[in-house]
C-alpha cells in the first residue's frame, strides 16, 4: 500500500471529476494578510518612486495630515518605523521643504513637525496613486463589502493593539 499523496488527495487540487475548492480556502487569515501587505506596500513604493516619494515618507506625510503637529517620536510610533528611521525620514522631508520644524511651546527640547504646503499638495497627489491601487484591489467587491472589509481590519487591528 503507497502512502503517496496524490494530487486529488491535496488541499486545494482536484483529481478528475472532483470538485475544487477556491484556492484562498485553506490559507490562513494572517498568511492572506501577509501576503496583501507585500502586494499593497510594493505597488504603493512603485507609485510614490513616481513622486520622489518612500513608502515611509507617506506613511509619515499621511500622519503629519491627520495629526496636524507631531514629534519625531510620535511620528515614528504611527508611521510604523524606528526612532532612528524617522529621523532620517524627517530629514529628508525638510531638505524638500515637505515639512516643517519648529520646537514645541510646553518644551523647548521637543521639535513638532507640520506639513508644508508644497507637502500638502505633494499627499494630494500621492493619495490618488493609493486611491488607484485601493480601486483595483477592490475591483470585483460592491461597495457595502469594501466597507465591510474596512470595518473588520480597523476592529482587527483594535483587537492586536488592546493585546
Amino acid at each position: 500500500m503507497s502512502t503517496r499523496t496524490t494530487v486529488a488527495d491535496r488541499p486545494g487540487r482536484t483529481g478528475k471529476g472532483t470538485a475544487r475548492r477556491p484556492a484562498a480556502a485553506g490559507l490562513r487569515i494572517t498568511y492572506l494578510i501577509g501576503q496583501l501587505d507585500r502586494i499593497v506596500s510594493r505597488r504603493l513604493s512603485e507609485a510614490l518612486s513616481q513622486h520622489g516619494l518612500t513608502l515611509p515618507q507617506y506613511t509619515a506625510l499621511s500622519v503629519l495630515r491627520a495629526r496636524g503637529r507631531a514629534s519625531n517620536a510620535q511620528l515614528a510610533e504611527r508611521s510604523f518605523i524606528t526612532p532612528q528611521s524617522a529621523n532620517v525620514v524627517v530629514k529628508t522631508m525638510a531638505a524638500n521643504g515637505w515639512v516643517t520644524r519648529e520646537h514645541d511651546p510646553a518644551n523647548r527640547r521637543i521639535v513638532l513637525l507640520s506639513l508644508t504646503p508644497t507637502g500638502e499638495a505633494l499627499l494630494d497627489d500621492c493619495n490618488a496613486q493609493a486611491d488607484r491601487i485601493e480601486r483595483a484591489m477592490l475591483e470585483e467587491t460592491g461597495h457595502e463589502a469594501a466597507q465591510s472589509l474596512q470595518g473588520l481590519l480597523h476592529a482587527c487591528v483594535r483587537n492586536l493593539r488592546a493585546t
